[in-house]
C-alpha cells in the first residue's frame, strides 16, 4: 500500500446537506475553502421542507418578524465575510429544479457552489425561463427536463433527505462527520475546531450540556 491510499483511507468524510432554498446554506458554500486539505466533502443536496414536515417546525422565511432578520442578518454576515449576495426575486421558491440538477449532473462541490451562486450571486431563478436556459446552456445540458426528470434523480433526493432525517440533521447547511452534526453556518469555527481535535466535544463542560435536561414541553 503506497503512501498515498493510505492517506486516502485516513481522511475524514464529511456529509454536506444543503438546499438552495437556503442563504445561509449559500453562505456556507462560499466558505469551504476554510476546510482542511485531508477532508473529503461529500454534497448531498436534500429538501429542506422535507425536514421541516419531519420535525414539525417552520422555516425562518415563514415567520414574519424572522424573515426580515434573516434577510437582514445574511446580507450582514455576505458583507462582513466579502461573499456577494444578490437576493433572488422571491423567496420562499422551490428549490426541486437546482436540487435535481444538482444530482444529476454528478453533485460535485463545485457545480452545487455554481447552482447557489445563481440563486444567490446572481439573483437567478429557475422559475425564469430565459435566466434558467442561460444556466443550463452554460452547464452544456441539452434536454434539462429530461434531465432532472429522471425517476433516479427523484429517488436519490429523497433518500438525501431520509437518510439526513435518519441521522438527526433538523436543518441546513448541515454538516455531518464521525456522526457529530454541526449546523448553521456559523457552526464552521466549531466543525473546525473539532476537526483540530476531536476530543473538544469531550470536555466536562461538554458532557454537562448533552446532558442537560428536557423542562416543560408545550402544546402545538
Amino acid at each position: 500500500m503506497n503512501a498515498d491510499s493510505t492517506r486516502v483511507k485516513r481522511m475524514k468524510q464529511i456529509d454536506w446537506y444543503f438546499d438552495f432554498i437556503s442563504p445561509y446554506s449559500y453562505l456556507a458554500s462560499e466558505s469551504l475553502h476554510r476546510l482542511p486539505d485531508d477532508v473529503e466533502l461529500r454534497p448531498r443536496p436534500i429538501l429542506f421542507a422535507g425536514l421541516l414536515q419531519h420535525w414539525h417546525t417552520r422555516g425562518p422565511a415563514e415567520i414574519a418578524p424572522m424573515r426580515r432578520f434573516t434577510f437582514r442578518q445574511v446580507q450582514w454576515l455576505a458583507d462582513k465575510h466579502d461573499i456577494p449576495l444578490e437576493l433572488p426575486p422571491r423567496h420562499p421558491f422551490n428549490p426541486l429544479k437546482l436540487l435535481r440538477l444538482c444530482i444529476a449532473l454528478g453533485n460535485e462541490t463545485a457545480l452545487a457552489q455554481r447552482l447557489f451562486r445563481f440563486v444567490w450571486a446572481e439573483g437567478g431563478s429557475s422559475d425564469d425561463p430565459d435566466r434558467w436556459r442561460q444556466l443550463t446552456r452554460e452547464l452544456e445540458i441539452d434536454d434539462v427536463e429530461q434531465c432532472i426528470s429522471a425517476p433516479e434523480v427523484k429517488q436519490r433526493l429523497r433518500e438525501n433527505t431520509e437518510q439526513a432525517i435518519e441521522k438527526g440533521v433538523f436543518g441546513v447547511p448541515a454538516f455531518v462527520v464521525d456522526g457529530e452534526i454541526f449546523w448553521g453556518f456559523d457552526s464552521l469555527d466549531f466543525l473546525l475546531a473539532y476537526l483540530r481535535d476531536p476530543a473538544v466535544l469531550q470536555s466536562p463542560s461538554m458532557r454537562a450540556a448533552d446532558a442537560m435536561p428536557e423542562g416543560l414541553g408545550r402544546q402545538l
